[in-house]
């Protein structure tokens, strides 16, 4: 068993290889550069360029379940996705863990559509759907807070269970070694409620200044994500999923009662305390 993990430069590959690494599974590190930090191994892979597709099975011949972690920026995963996934069972890959989001169903746009079709091609198969991630902040959101200390959304007074990237790969971990495999979709949340105005206080708090949340509308979002040079769709797209926060559906899916739930125990708090130095100006 060898486990392929595209995306492996991201924010959940990075933290899913570190855990491979440690229980001493082997494992294959797929990124458009090639490389991955040291000591893991990793190979060129692009999802729209199908002369890479061979690449890691030329460098593990075993390689039989992967994390799969869609093209960014894209309305709909599934035209990129499908010829690898279709290339890698002709390899003797039996089993895919699909990274998607709290809010996707089966056959939706985004990674919807991917979900959709490991269902209907009948391989083992588990769909990870965790919510925003608690490493946003230090990411997408880090010179905001750093040097305006702002933070912006269109989410309202929504709540949203932000989620360690230590925790997805947790539970990713366990997707891709069940035995049997799980065949099922996952939603994936941190421990605790935050609005982003609950956020800002948290931030405020920790470093010791004022942190504030900007309200936006939903129009403004869709503007800063068309200024990304992402397709008006997925602007739209996205910015709806801001919307579906403020109209509370990240707090609903955390409290229901009938749907698969992994909840991390990762907190907020202890991310950016942990992290604090990021958001200081030097």
């Amino acid at each position: 068993m060898t486990i392929l993990v595209t995306g492996g430069r991201g924010k959940t590959g990075i933290a899913l290889s570190k855990l491979l690494h440690e229980a001493k599974l082997p494992f294959v590190i797929a990124s458009r550069s090639g490389q991955a930090p040291a000591p893991y191994k990793a190979v060129t892979f692009d999802w729209t360029d199908p002369t890479t597709y061979e690449n890691p099975f030329k460098a593990d011949p075993n390689i039989d379940r992967i994390y799969v972690v869609g093209p960014e920026g894209v309305y709909d995963a599934l035209p990129a996705v499908k010829p690898f996934i279709n290339f890698a069972r002709t390899k003797g890959v039996k089993r895919f863990v699909l990274l998607s989001a709290s809010q996707l169903e089966a056959g939706t746009p985004f990674l919807g559509t991917v979900h959709q079709y490991l269902i209907d091609i009948g391989v083992e198969y588990a769909v990870l759907r965790p919510t925003w991630f608690q490493q946003n902040f230090g990411a997408s959101f880090l010179g905001a807070i750093r040097d305006s200390n702002q933070t912006f959304s269109a989410t309202g007074e929504g709540r949203i269970p932000f989620v360690s990237t230590e925790d997805i790969a947790q539970i990713a971990l366990e997707a891709l070694t069940a035995e049997p495999s799980l065949n099922k979709d996952i939603l994936v949340f941190g421990p605790e409620l935050f609005s982003h105005d609950e956020v800002a206080k948290l931030f405020s708090s920790i470093l010791g200044r004022e942190i504030t949340h900007m309200k936006i509308s939903i129009e403004a979002l869709e503007k800063i994500f068309a200024g990304f040079g992402v397709s008006q769709q997925y602007a739209e797209g996205y910015a709806s999923m801001e919307n579906n926060v403020s109209l509370g559906l990240e707090e609903k899916l955390f409290n229901s009662i009938d749907r698969q739930k992994y909840i991390g125990k990762h907190t907020l708090e202890e991310y950016i305390k942990a992290h604090r130095d990021l958001w200081i100006k030097q």
